[in-house]
């Protein structure tokens, strides 16, 4: 009945059927009745039968302060449109809190970063209709807290790492084994479909098993702390800079600048043309990537350059214009992290970094003012993967820039295997991986690095006690994440921040593994000169483009976490 409800458009022969639900549940005595009621009240909504629809929402908001928390988080969304049709503001954002609060304490029990982004999505009618709500009433500090609040509980509890599990050790291993005779087997155009059944199994079995860890604790996701946070902690640590969140709303993009001690708020436009703009972008940049090697044509760099405008329009509309100095942190909705930043006229002179959220942004960034390393005495590891077309050929130089100042960990050629690389970065200071990487859309957690024995999964890197403080990832896809529930994201990248993991610069599109070399050799340069990872990578940028692949290699490239 749901699906239908969802699916649309309200009648009223869909109410009477959701009714008779209503009542053959009842009947029933099944635990999944407020599901129907909830269902029945917004088709009554629809309609404009308000009276019918406060009745069954009323009664699916029965059980609002008692029983499973999935169960209480439906009560109170039932109630928090039941406010709404009434008009009842306060009851509304009340109701909205409240759910928000269940839903965060449940997620702190759950190990599973897979699971506790998920279960978000049971809060995103919640958040909708409180940032629906202040949206109206043209607050934009507390629609900044609000889209806060949401998109950013599953990254603010600490994740479980499973050192002691034998048995996970195991079966990746056994993964990597059976994933590196896949490749073998198809190179020889061998056929491997038990191969192939054998990793669907162990995925399956590696999925089920995180998905039973249970957390060790919990943080405070509270409305009441995000405000705290924005008001004594964001602000005051910006200083000069500009953080922009884009917040999607009802299909609507806008974007909150928090800057200079305010937060202002801009309506750019339609959420499905700039999602559309930048898939046309990123098609753009692979094909300009892997084209001939021609010399610099104008009529490509101008390509280029109006892609980079559209993207400007679409994604910040007048808040570009307000962008006028200082670093730039920006901070999209899950379906537009793949954006190639560094392409937009307006962010192309900034340091810019890209953050899940910012909360986590803040994280990163007390955490690398307070980290009591320093890159002249912490660890350096350069990795190199198998089968790159450079064969990975900035590591050697890279390897013989910093023995002048620290003997650098180097790992290839049959040394780079997932053991020895996992027990190399955990903790480094700065670690580089010239490496392949696959991004898994159906299963986020299995995008993984591709290493001398296997695959390097998500579920790999959580097992670290403390991720690398600085890492490059010169490898295809290796940025790309994906929106899993409430605009929480999952991917290779993403999951290195809650485990302490400052800044890593990663490409959103495949690129050219020999357009890389200079521009990695041009970024570590910058990097041992002091500047930041982020300001290291914009003036790599400039400094390695001089053709189309270049600068098409340049421009796929950002840097996520505190820059």
């Amino acid at each position: 009945m749901s699906a239908l409800v969802a699916a649309g458009p309200a009648t009223a022969a869909l109410l009477r059927d959701a009714q008779r639900c209503v009542r053959e549940l009842s009947e029933l005595s099944s635990p999944d009745q407020p599901l129907a009621q909830l269902a029945a009240g917004r088709v009554a909504l629809a309609l404009g039968r308000t009276a019918v629809a406060s009745e069954h929402l009323a009664a699916a908001a029965a059980d609002r302060r008692h029983g499973p928390p999935l169960s209480r988080a439906v009560a109170w969304l039932a109630e928090a449109l039941r406010a709404e049709a009434l008009g009842d503001s306060h009851r509304l954002m009340y109701a909205c809190r409240r759910g928000l609060d269940v839903i965060g304490k449940y997620q702190s029990v759950l190990g599973s970063s897979e699971l506790r982004a998920q279960i978000t999505a049971h809060g995103a009618e919640l958040a909708i209709l409180g940032q629906r709500h202040v949206l109206r009433r043209g607050w934009p500090w507390l629609l900044f807290a609000w889209s806060e609040r949401w998109r950013a509980v599953a990254l603010a509890v600490p994740p479980v790492r499973p050192p002691a599990d034998e048995d996970l050790q195991a079966e990746l291993a056994t993964m990597r084994d059976i994933s590196s005779r896949l490749s073998r087997a198809s190179s020889l155009g061998r056929g491997a479909a038990p191969l192939q059944h054998e990793l669907q199994r162990l995925e399956g079995v590696v999925r089920a098993r995180a998905m039973r860890t249970i957390s060790a604790g919990s943080r405070d996701t509270s409305l009441a702390g995000t405000r705290g946070f924005l008001l004594s902690g964001l602000l005051d640590e910006l200083g000069d800079d500009r953080l922009l969140e884009l917040v999607d709303i009802e299909g609507q993009l806008h974007v909150l600048e928090c800057g200079t001690g305010r937060v202002r708020r801009f309506t750019v436009g339609a959420t499905e043309q700039a999602d559309r703009e930048v898939r046309f972008a990123r098609f753009l940049l692979r094909s300009m990537a892997y084209g001939p090697d021609l010399p610099w044509q104008p009529e490509l760099y101008d390509r280029l350059t109006r892609m980079g405008q559209t993207l400007e329009r679409v994604l910040l509309g007048e808040a570009a214009a307000v962008i006028d100095k200082g670093r730039v942190i920006v901070v999209p909705p899950g379906k537009l992290h793949a954006v190639p930043w560094g392409l937009l006229p307006g962010l192309r002179s900034r340091a810019l970094s890209v953050v899940p959220s910012a909360a986590s942004w803040l994280r990163a960034r007390r955490a690398a003012t307070d980290d009591i390393h320093n890159s002249a005495g912490g660890r350096v590891v350069l990795i190199r993967g198998p089968d790159l077309a450079s064969q990975g050929a900035e590591v050697p130089q890279l390897a013989a820039d910093y023995a002048g100042a620290v003997e650098p960990v180097v790992l290839g050629d049959g040394t780079a295997t997932a053991a020895r690389v996992l027990d190399a970065i955990d903790g480094a200071w700065l670690v580089h991986i010239a490496a392949h990487g696959s991004f898994r859309a159906d299963s986020p957690l299995f995008s993984a690095l591709r290493l001398d024995d296997g695959p390097l999964t998500v579920y790999d890197l959580e097992r670290l006690r403390r991720g690398p403080r600085q890492l490059v990832l010169s490898s295809c896809d290796s940025g790309v994440v994906a929106p899993a529930g409430a605009d929480e994201v999952l991917g290779l990248a993403s999951s290195l921040i809650p485990l302490g993991t400052a800044a890593i610069v990663a490409s959103v599109v495949p690129v050219n593994d020999t357009a890389v070399v200079p521009l990695m050799i041009a970024l570590h340069g910058e990097l041992r000169g002091g500047a930041s990872l982020a300001e290291a990578l914009r003036r790599a940028r400039v400094a390695s483009e001089v053709d189309p692949v270049t600068a098409a290699t340049g421009s796929s490239f950002i840097c996520l976490g505190s820059g």
